[in-house]
């Protein structure tokens, strides 16, 4: 049986569900996967309670946020792509579109846990292949046109984002809201094709990273 009130009570717990899921992606991106559930409610503004009953534990937690977060970056790409003709400046927005994209290099690359956990997700694999994918075309087309390193790959882009991210907790609070665009900005500045030195070793293909084959080449 329903009554008038049960629309009311679906709303809200959608919308403490979508809160859940915002605190969790903020906290997760920047202090990793292991903060405590009742800090993730706090910042949520939810009881611990409300949080068990709509993620029974940390892994069904990880799983619903790197499914928010591979769509919002996929969906973004997509934008992106279709409105940007330019394949350098459309790769440069994808990686400085915020947050979200943050948030996949960090479950996705920085943490074992979240990796095993989304590894065998069938509808986050097939938004990550389709957002490799993107990345690849981006990464050819820049390198077509003369805009970007011919040696530099997407895995190698993803190792970078990595890299500045696994570093940024160091910095001042004040600095850290704008520093993975202030230091990715100096970065891809570096990443256009121009007369240099020969970069050493390989280019990191995808497969390399993909996170249910964390150790695919040895």
């Amino acid at each position: 049986m329903t009554t008038d009130a049960t629309p009311r009570l679906r709303a809200d717990a959608r919308r403490n569900r979508d809160r859940i899921i915002t605190a969790a992606r903020t906290a997760f991106t920047d202090r990793g996967t292991d903060v405590p559930m009742e800090e993730i409610a706090r910042i949520a503004g939810v009881g611990i309670g409300t949080l068990y009953r709509r993620f029974p534990d940390r892994d069904s937690l990880i799983r619903a946020v790197g499914q928010d977060a591979f769509q919002r970056v996929l969906d973004k790409a997509r934008e992106i792509v279709d409105s940007e003709p330019d394949p350098w400046q459309a790769l440069t927005e994808v990686l400085l579109s915020g947050t979200d994209l943050h948030t996949v290099v960090r479950l996705s690359m920085l943490s074992e846990r979240a990796r095993s956990v989304l590894g065998d997700d069938p509808e986050l694999q097939r938004c990550r292949d389709e957002l490799l994918e993107i990345m690849d075309g981006l990464v050819r087309a820049a390198q077509e046109n003369g805009s970007l390193w011919p040696d530099v790959s997407s895995g190698d882009i993803g190792i970078i984002l990595s890299m500045l991210l696994q570093n940024i907790h160091a910095a001042p609070e004040d600095v850290r809201r704008d520093a993975p665009a202030r230091y990715l900005t100096l970065v891809l500045d570096g990443l256009q094709a121009r007369p240099g030195t020969p970069l050493p070793g390989r280019p990191v293909t995808p497969e390399d990273i993909v996170m249910n084959r964390p150790n695919a080449r040895r």
